[in-house]
């Protein structure tokens, strides 16, 4: 005897009913709104989830006293989680159908809808609650398939398709209760954020047939368009036109020139709809889609759901809903997830055109294009030439590299991960960028690669980066324009007025700091010197200087480079119009600007007029064992101090310039890869030397600011004496990550996916602030540099300050900024709102 549960097994739903979301789901609530705005809702039960635990678990409900509710009346069973997003079991349709329930039919809607409404529901029911084999239920509608799939069932399951509603819907609650449970559902809603012990409740409601002899169907009606957010009745409906019965004539929801509409067909019903899509949006503040259908003329509200939308439209949506008053500006912001903005920065592939996808790897700078595949920077900067777009494609890229990323409109490496070379120069430069795509196989010799599935691509062939979700598709896409429209810009100044910690942008040259500007950056965080130095005009006179043997023989080399980053300088401050600008000093080691094969190697020593064995074994002596690690950054500043020299005259004039020009500019210099508080001693009086030399040639008067970027472990923990001589440290977490872990970032795409999968670390700690081992050392750091000097400024400008999360950590740390490439800028900002807004400080009102 079956045994029942002794609590409130489900509940009908009306305005008074008690339904909870926590308790019975987000469809059963929605639905309960919908009744109390007075919408034709069919009846409905809902069972909490509590019952859809005990049913998981063998203990059933008075499944024929439910079943009683519903007399002789179809009825459908759907999925109502907590949250939409966790998604759940498929509905299961016409549950009571039986030989009578056909019966009936065949007398009062004709033999075909009859057999299509009962085969249907035997095909759903063999495959999703017996568990049979889909492939014997899968004929198309007519008496002979009803009559096969009836005798396969019995086959298969040795008795006859059940007859009784009451057990129809018995064998229905149980099999989507234990599918809940099941170990590849639990998982793909963990996915999706649920948590562990994530609850369902299920839905049982009155079937719209959307049959009659007046106008019948069913479909769904929205009042935006999903990409774009634009006011736009859309949607969709499937009816007959009661003025021409033909099965094969059918109707649109709107007027369409491909034939008959609803709204043509009956348009007060058209305005009904319309009207209730507005009612759920003032009431339910939100932008709804409504499921209905339509019996004899008789309209039926079955759901509504909130719009499924693009990143531009739920951005427009949530400023409309603001600036309408239905909902706070406050919470317009937390409607918008912060990565999701990201999409609007830059072109994306249509939604709606279909995918020819060659290969997935890992989304390292979103936005897409399309573009000729070339193998070189050279090919690159050619393709550039002749104005032809070309994706750039590389085993991985290295500095001299950089040029050739400049000329294209993507880049596809095939090693590498979330912060690799590649990915953090394309990020810079705003270009989509997919890294480790290790489902092609590359052969640049032959300059060509070969998907998995046999196709073959060569230099020429067309292809499309879309870098927002790691796919390679074949041929151009087409493509949406980016969104930086005045909702866009809207939504980030109501965050500006809710943040509490400041985002600066990592710029490196003015192409960079214009784009920090356009997406209101505070300022910039981190200007590497370096990148200036690899334009071909520049890098000649670069490995002069390289070259030379003598420290008079630098200077000389070093003295032409002088006025090209005085210009560079004098262009970012102009540019930033008296916001802070941080230039970090030269940090890579020389090798990177000298080159690696035979062939780079003779053109040096042409270009240099020296015998090609001087160059060659310059070359082999320059090279490290680990590079990363060895003469760099503040190393090379002290044995080659020329350089710093150079640099630091050049900061202090283009600062004399352009303050004359324009706003007063600070300066912010910043030592890299410092690891004792002697290096930083050793450089400042160098450049105190420098500062008073320009001051004193220029009848000048200026001010500085002298920091440290901390990117070893022992300058967090030495930070205290650091602090002692420096205004500000700008922790580096990208080189302290490495050194922290002793992971090459480089290098550890090739397993950190499994690393993460098998829980070795959350996430990837170059992707993710590592809050619990390079967090400390962050909060180490910042502890001890403030109690030696106080009112010294603690920021990050690794590549994390654009990461949520690590935002999250760093304004929970105190610090006073965070900085990261220019196209992430928007989403720091909106980042540090959420936060802001979901741990408030004390002293600020809503919005």
């Amino acid at each position: 005897m079956q045994k029942h549960a002794d609590f409130a097994e489900f509940t009908e739903i009306t305005p008074s009913a008690g339904i909870e979301t926590p308790r019975h789901g987000w469809r059963a609530k929605c639905l309960q709104r919908l009744i109390r705005l007075e919408l034709p809702v069919p009846p409905t039960v809902a069972l909490p989830c509590d019952t859809v635990r005990a049913i998981a678990a063998g203990q059933m409900p008075d499944t024929k006293r439910l079943a009683a509710l519903f007399p002789g009346v179809l009825v459908s069973v759907r999925p109502s989680p907590a949250d939409p997003e966790w998604g759940g079991p498929g509905t299961v349709l016409n549950v009571g159908m039986n030989a009578a329930k056909h019966a009936e039919f065949v007398k009062t809607q004709g033999q075909a809808f009859a057999d299509a409404t009962y085969l249907s529901f035997v095909q759903s029911y063999a495959v999703h609650v017996a568990r049979l084999d889909p492939d014997m239920f899968t004929a198309e509608p007519s008496s002979e398939a009803l009559a096969a799939a009836l005798a396969a069932y019995e086959a298969e399951m040795d008795e006859e398709f059940p007859q009784s509603a009451a057990q129809q819907l018995t064998e229905v609650l149980r099999s989507m209760a234990r599918a809940w449970e099941g170990t590849t559902a639990r998982l793909l809603r963990e996915a999706k954020g649920a948590p562990a012990d994530a609850a369902l409740g299920l839905i049982v409601q009155e079937m719209a047939q959307a049959i009659g002899p007046g106008l019948s169907g069913a479909g769904t009606i929205q009042l935006i368009e999903a990409v774009t957010g634009a006011p736009q009745v859309t949607g969709r409906f499937r009816g007959l036109n009661p003025a021409n019965r033909k099965a094969e004539e059918t109707l649109y929801l709107v007027k369409d020139k491909r034939g008959h509409s609803l709204e043509e067909a009956a348009p007060e019903v058209f305005a009904t709809l319309q009207d209730q899509c507005r009612s759920c949006r003032a009431k339910l503040r939100e932008e709804m889609q409504i499921e209905f259908a339509l019996e004899n003329g008789s309209l039926k509200v079955i759901d509504a759901t909130r719009v499924n939308r693009s990143a531009r439209a739920m951005v427009r949506t949530a400023v409309t809903l603001a600036q309408e008053k239905i909902i706070s500006r406050d919470e317009a912001i937390l409607r918008v997830p912060p990565r999701a903005i990201s999409e609007l920065l830059h072109y994306q592939v249509d939604p709606r055109v279909p995918r020819d996808r060659l290969a997935r790897g890992i989304p390292a700078s979103p936005g897409a294009a399309s573009g000729k595949i070339v193998f070189s920077a050279a090919d690159a900067q050619a393709a550039a030439a002749h104005d032809e777009r070309c994706i750039l494609v590389r085993r991985e890229t290295a500095p001299e590299d950089i040029r050739g990323m400049h000329a294209a409109v993507a880049v596809l490496t095939e090693r590498g991960g979330v912060t690799s070379h590649a990915a953090v120069i394309a990020r810079g430069l705003g270009l989509p960028c997919i890294v480790g795509a290790s489902d092609l196989a590359l052969d640049l010799r032959e300059k060509r690669f070969t998907t998995r599935d046999g196709r073959v691509f060569r230099e020429g062939d067309v292809v499309t980066i879309d870098g927002t979700n790691g796919e390679v598709l074949a041929g151009a896409a087409e493509m949406l324009e980016p969104a930086l429209d005045e909702w866009f810009r809207t939504l980030l100044h109501w965050a500006d007025n809710v943040r509490d910690i400041g985002v600066r942008a990592n710029a490196d040259t003015p192409d960079d700091a214009r784009t920090a500007r356009m997406f209101e950056a505070e300022g910039i965080g981190l200007c590497r010197t370096e990148h200036m130095f690899f334009d071909e005009d520049r890098l000649t006179v670069m490995r002069e200087m390289i070259f030379a043997n003598t420290a008079k023989d630098r200077k000389v080399a070093l003295d032409r480079l002088l006025p090209m980053q005085r210009a560079d300088f004098i262009a970012l401050f102009d540019i930033m119009a008296g916001s802070p600008v941080c230039i970090r000093l030269f940090d890579p080691p020389l090798h990177e600007f000298l080159p690696q094969d035979r062939e780079g190697m003779r053109e040096l020593a042409e270009a240099l007029d020296r015998p090609l064995s001087e160059v060659t074994r310059r070359v082999e002596a320059l090279s490290e064992f680990n590079p990363m690690l060895g003469m760099r950054g503040v190393r090379l500043g002290i044995t080659v101090p020329e350089i710093y020299d150079m640099q630091a005259r050049a900061i202090f004039e283009a600062t004399v310039e352009a303050s004359r020009r324009g706003a007063a500019v600070v300066p912010e210099v910043m030592i890299p890869l410092v690891s004792a508080k002697r290096e930083v001693e050793l450089v400042k009086t160098r450049i105190d030397a420098v500062a008073a030399a320009v001051r004193n040639e220029l009848k000048a008067n200026f001010d500085y600011r002298l920091g440290v970027m901390v990117e070893t472990p022992r300058a967090a923990l030495r930070a205290g004496e650091i602090a002692e001589h420096a205004a500000f440290l700008s922790f580096g977490t990208n080189d302290l990550t490495q050194m922290t872990y002793g992971l090459s970032r480089d290098d550890a795409g090739r397993f950190m996916g499994s690393y993460v999968q098998q829980g070795v670390y959350a996430e990837d700690p170059f992707h993710v602030l590592d809050s619990d081992g390079v967090g400390e050392l962050l909060l180490i750091g910042s502890e001890r540099g403030r109690i030696a000097r106080p009112a010294v400024t603690i920021s990050v400008c690794g590549e994390h300050g654009g990461n949520p999360e690590s935002i999250a950590f760093c304004r929970k740390a105190g610090f006073d900024y965070v900085s990261c490439s220019p196209f992430r800028v928007p989403v720091a900002r909106l980042a540090a709102a959420h936060f802001a807004l979901l741990d408030p400080r004390e002293g600020r009102a809503a919005l």
